[in-house]
């Protein structure tokens, strides 16, 4: 019997979200001496190929998939989106980091590094919040109350979060 899949192959990181990414990251991290096993990973993590069907996988299109991941995974050349919607509500990037809220800046520096990892969502959920007010580029944006909100950002496209640390 021969059953016929479609393997969608993403080209930037939009579609990635938060979690799938770490999720990759943790199974990267245990594979990491296996060039096989990494690509494979990276087919199941990105691709959502099921794992049985890799063997099945002719070479040539094996390769182009390989390839295609390696030039946006290996490009990281994001700019920061200052603007994002999430759930039909528009959140703004922190527009002054250096006249941060105190609390905030606390927060944020209670996590030992600036690093996409388990504490992310959190960094991300007190640089971004709810636009206040918009005029043009200008925003402005609620004030920082120590809520947490980070499970919103868990499932947002990773060019979100790449832009907002290269930035950091």
């Amino acid at each position: 019997m021969i059953k016929e899949i479609e393997i969608k192959v993403p080209t930037d990181w939009t579609g990635i979200s938060l979690k799938k990414y770490l999720e990759l990251q943790a199974d990267l991290e245990t594979y990491k001496d296996d060039d096989a096993a990494v690509t494979a990973i990276m087919l199941y993590h990105l691709c959502g190929l099921d794992l049985k069907y890799l063997n099945a996988i002719p070479v040539e299109t094996y390769s182009e998939i390989r390839d295609t991941l390696a030039l946006f995974t290996n490009g990281m050349d994001i700019p920061l989106k200052r603007l994002i919607n999430i759930d039909g509500i528009e959140y703004g990037f922190e527009p002054n980091l250096s006249k941060m809220a105190y609390g905030a800046y606390v927060d944020i520096s209670k996590y030992q590094t600036m690093a996409i990892d388990k504490n992310w969502a959190n960094i991300m959920s007190i640089l971004y919040r709810p636009v206040k007010h918009k005029k043009g580029e200008m925003y402005s944006i609620d004030t920082y109350t120590g809520i947490d909100n980070s499970a919103k950002f868990t499932n947002v496209g990773m060019d979100i979060h790449f832009g907002a640390l290269f930035f950091c």
